[in-house]
């Protein structure tokens, strides 16, 4: 959801245009509606967040986009406002100890991505001299960077073109040009083909498109109440046009549960540690989940990744 950001290579705008942004393709083109309408609402109804401003860095933008993966924006605005006030290069993370970036991460959750973010931060001070590249493929090749965070990386921190496709453009799209209720459990082959064909040519086009759909299917086409009355597309969507018919993956949706799950254990280890002023003894350990065998399950797989560390009785985060 963050805007485009400066190229490394040449002068490029700043944020998105968001003026309404139509393809340069030969012959008529059936989806520029669609666009046209999604970039005025965006531009009157995108939300403030620090990641989309003029002087928000690409490292920046990364961070952002590693933070919002399964964490809500109301959660990680805070969260990144202090990490870039603290990191604000990746030299900085780069040299920070491992136990200061698990505290910073704090409650953001699976924080295996924060060891990955300074993973990410050590690759581009070696491989880049400390500018987050644009290139797809070097943005892949970096830790912890997937399909998705590369493909927004270099729309939003570069302007350049890519498909951006997360959860709230696959449900957009889904309703507004495949006429489902929701899109498939998984990303589908044809779901890439029908992003890839509605997405401009153009790279600042792109960069406003990916921004703007992004937008309306976390604020407007929400996938359990959608706002279709404040909808801009609302005359155009296929969905609506259908009769709005029901979810046909419902059978084969999961609703994660939370209480007495793996997570929620972990979860408690690591807020422990990160709360202790030094090591904790296996004692104090043992007396925060009711299950002995999954609690020493759950701390194996800890010390396994790399969040924490035993030494003999005592657990510390790493240093």
């Amino acid at each position: 959801m963050p805007s485009s950001r400066t190229s490394l290579d040449a002068p490029r705008p700043r944020t998105p245009d968001r003026r309404p942004a139509l393809a340069s393709l030969q012959g008529p083109d059936p989806h520029a509606d669609l666009r046209d309408a999604v970039g005025q609402w965006f531009a009157a109804s995108a939300r403030d967040l620090p990641w989309r401003r003029d002087d928000c860095s690409p490292w920046g933008v990364l961070v952002s986009e590693v933070m919002l993966q399964q964490t809500p924006v109301v959660r990680v605005e805070p969260a990144w406002r202090a990490w870039t006030a603290r990191w604000p290069e990746p030299a900085d993370l780069a040299a920070a100890s491992t136990a200061d970036v698990l505290r910073a991460w704090g409650r953001l959750g699976y924080p295996r991505r924060a060891l990955r973010l300074q993973d990410c931060a050590r690759a581009v001070v070696e491989r880049h001299a400390g500018q987050v590249p644009q290139d797809l493929d070097e943005l892949l090749a970096l830790p912890g960077v997937g399909e998705y965070t590369a493909a927004a990386v270099r729309a939003f921190a570069h302007g350049r073109r890519a498909v951006v496709v997360d959860t709230n453009v696959r449900r957009v799209l889904a309703r507004a040009v495949a006429g489902t209720a929701l899109p498939a459990p998984s990303y589908t082959a044809a779901e890439r083909r029908l992003a890839t064909l509605v997405a401009p040519t153009g790279d600042a086009e792109a960069a406003s498109w990916a921004a703007a759909s992004m937008e309306l299917g976390a604020l407007v086409c929400t996938a359990r109440s959608p706002r279709c009355d404040e909808c801009p597309v609302a005359d155009l969507c296929a969905w609506r046009a259908a009769g709005s018919p029901p979810d046909e993956h419902a059978a084969r949706r999961r609703t994660q549960a939370w209480e007495g799950t793996d997570r929620q254990a972990r979860g408690r280890v690591m807020a422990a540690l990160r709360g202790a002023d030094g090591p904790v003894h296996r004692d104090v350990v043992a007396g925060l989940w009711p299950d002995a065998a999954q609690l020493g399950r759950c701390v194996a797989s800890l010390v396994e990744d790399g969040l924490v560390e035993q030494d003999g009785e005592v657990y510390r985060l790493p240093a």
